[in-house]
């Protein structure tokens, strides 16, 4: 169930890998403390000794992962981040894919969890614009809180969708070779955008400013 479970683990550590390992597969209501004790190979009651119950297990398991996605979202803000994040990929394709799942199932129980790693990833994530618009690297935002919202929802999407995005580029499964084929496109699209010119930004911040007339007009008329 889990690559991560070596001999030279503290039990405590084996405990919650194994439960990342079956929270990510089963979710976290059809999991039990058994289930997770037999893969870690202990006693259900020493799970209980360490953790106290399955939801403070679950806390651990939850700032473990996070921890994780979170250097991972630093690593791959570098300019060789993507061959960094190639490398921990090729080192344990099993573990890095196992805490891609995890985060998903997360979301997709709309857990505490989910909340979170979301609130937690927008936070970086807008700290590292905020620090690359700073020292100018990056470009000026007319909303970086909202910039930073709109990456982490395009990241979070590449997760959630991953199979069905997988297979429109011709792939039978997440790996390297997918990693490796929209890593230019995503840096050219970050780098360079899309449109020539500014007419379409043009155009939409004219026609909200004009709904924006519209409504405060509404509201003047409506409290006079």
């Amino acid at each position: 169930m889990c690559s991560a479970l070596s001999s030279d683990l503290t039990a405590q550590a084996k405990i919650r890998n194994a439960a990342i390992a079956h929270f990510a597969h089963d979710g976290f209501q059809k999991t039990n403390l058994r289930a997770i004790a037999a893969t870690a190979g202990v006693s259900a009651a020493l799970i209980i000794r360490h953790f106290g119950s399955k939801d403070n297990l679950r806390s651990v398991c939850d700032d473990h992962v996070l921890q994780i996605l979170v250097r991972r979202a630093r690593t791959s803000a570098g300019p060789v981040g993507v061959q960094d994040l190639s490398r921990e990929y090729l080192a344990d394709p099993e573990e890095y894919g196992l805490h891609v799942r995890y985060m998903v199932r997360a979301i997709e129980e709309d857990s505490s969890a989910a909340t979170t790693f979301v609130n937690t990833l927008v936070e970086e994530t807008e700290g590292l614009f905020r620090t690359g618009i700073a020292d100018g690297s990056m470009r000026p935002s007319s909303d970086v809180r909202a910039l930073a919202v709109l990456n982490v929802l395009i990241s979070l999407a590449t997760l959630t969708m991953a199979p069905a995005l997988t297979r429109a580029l011709g792939y039978e499964q997440m790996g390297l070779d997918v990693l490796q084929r929209v890593g230019l496109p995503m840096l050219e699209l970050y780098t360079h955008g899309m449109y020539v010119d500014d007419t379409m930004l043009k155009a939409a911040r004219t026609a909200w400013e004009a709904q924006q007339g519209d409504h405060f007009q509404r509201k003047d008329i409506h409290h006079g």
